[in-house]
């Protein structure tokens, strides 16, 4: 039998890119979570928007159980049936025409980022291939990503960096509009920055960048790795705003908690990667891709997205309610359950003591910068454990209060 593992070892045998919580959770069901001494938590964290089922959801253990039981692997000399199942169904819900798998958000920009480049290429090689990028935004962790991510912090230390990387305000269209050129390949947008503070798109904005790059000729990419799979109450947020990019990522949710990634993009632009352009050994496996397949079936439905407008509401009716007796946010923003309240001008700095504070009394939340308390449950969380969970975070509001 194993030995009781704590927290401690955590600084003693891991590298130290985190820094987790004091607790170790153990256990998950629905929208809880209980830790190695049996004390419960409401989770409206989500994995950061990956468990958009909950934990330990009946119908995805199954499938994974399923499949578990046929195959697990064969590489990408071979195709498999539950990744050309969950192709199809992604094609069918969106404007796509052809998908790639990986294993997360960060692969699948890095695989639209390296796709527009190759585009850009193929019309003005060596000349078409700056990329317009947006401060604040983030996109993953590999080189390519975090240079095209607009946070300074996560990618000064690692240059030189890939170049022809331009970082514009957001939601500035007029900024947009007198940078873009004939040698911009390609535009990176999400429509709700979710590291960056949880901060919509405005719908002009991204209409403006839609016409921008078709002046231009440039590929309109739209990050969806947080927004997507039913976050906002649309099975991806580009339905809403009513404007179609040429390549969507998305991963996070798409997985359940499993990790898995997509790129999906048209035909024109697919037929620019040919075998050998570009790979991933574990992309489109068959367990990652079978629950998956799941995870959409279940989520794309009338019943859960228009499921997750009625549970924004009931943070929107209960987070003002709170506001309005301890005056500690200046606003609450987002869309669906991807919610972002903006600490006080007297409280400015203080989200992550909130959120430690949320934790002690057994809520888990994120936090968006120093600013923003950062909320993504399940997208089928019940009304009662939301009550309960905005119940722990009032008490964690009044002790910062105090």
């Amino acid at each position: 039998m194993e030995q009781l593992v704590t927290r401690q070892q955590f600084n003693d045998w891991m590298v130290p890119v985190y820094a987790p919580a004091d607790f170790i959770p153990v256990h998950g069901a629905g929208s809880w979570l209980w830790d190695q001494a049996g004390k419960d938590y409401v989770d409206f964290a989500g994995g950061i928007a990956v468990n958009a089922l909950g934990h330990r959801h009946p119908q995805i253990l199954q499938a994974l159980i399923e499949q578990a039981n046929k195959v697990w692997h064969l590489g990408n000399g071979y195709t498999n049936e539950p990744v050309l199942h969950l192709a199809k169904k992604l094609i069918d819900a969106t404007f796509a025409d052809k998908a790639f798998f990986c294993n997360s958000g960060a692969e699948a920009n890095e695989a639209a980022l390296k796709l527009a480049r190759l585009v850009g290429h193929s019309k003005q090689p060596d000349q078409k291939n700056e990329i317009i990028a947006f401060n604040n935004a983030f996109h993953g962790r590999t080189l390519f990503t975090v240079s095209a991510g607009g946070q300074p912090k996560y990618s000064q230390d690692f240059a030189p960096l890939p170049q022809a990387i331009t970082h514009l305000p957001f939601n500035d269209l007029a900024a947009v509009a007198q940078h873009i050129s004939a040698r911009t390949c390609a535009v990176i947008v999400e429509p709700i920055q979710g590291e960056g503070g949880v901060v919509p798109a405005d719908p002009a904005f991204l209409q403006g960048l839609r016409e921008l790059c078709d002046q231009h000729d440039a590929v309109l990419i739209f990050d969806e790795v947080q927004t997507g799979v039913g976050r906002t109450g649309e099975l991806y947020a580009y339905q809403a705003y009513g404007v179609v990019p040429d390549i969507l990522t998305t991963a996070k949710a798409l997985g359940g908690g499993f990790p898995i990634g997509a790129m999906l993009t048209i035909d024109r632009l697919a037929s620019h990667f040919q075998p050998g352009t570009h790979g991933t050994t574990y992309g489109g496996n068959p367990l990652a891709t079978a629950v998956a397949g799941k995870v959409l079936d279940l989520i794309n439905t009338p019943q859960v997205l228009q499921g997750v407008t009625l549970r924004h509401q009931w943070f929107i009716d209960r987070l003002n309610k709170i506001n309005d007796q301890y005056q500690v946010f200046s606003e609450i923003r987002g869309k669906g359950l991807l919610l972002g309240a903006v600490m006080a001008a007297r409280f400015a700095g203080q989200a992550k003591q909130l959120n430690q504070l949320a934790a002690q009394e057994g809520l888990i939340a994120l936090i968006a910068g120093p600013d923003v308390l950062r909320f993504a449950p399940s997208l089928i969380i019940p009304e009662t454990d939301v009550e309960e969970g905005l119940n722990r975070l009032e008490r964690a509001v009044q002790r910062l209060v105090r």
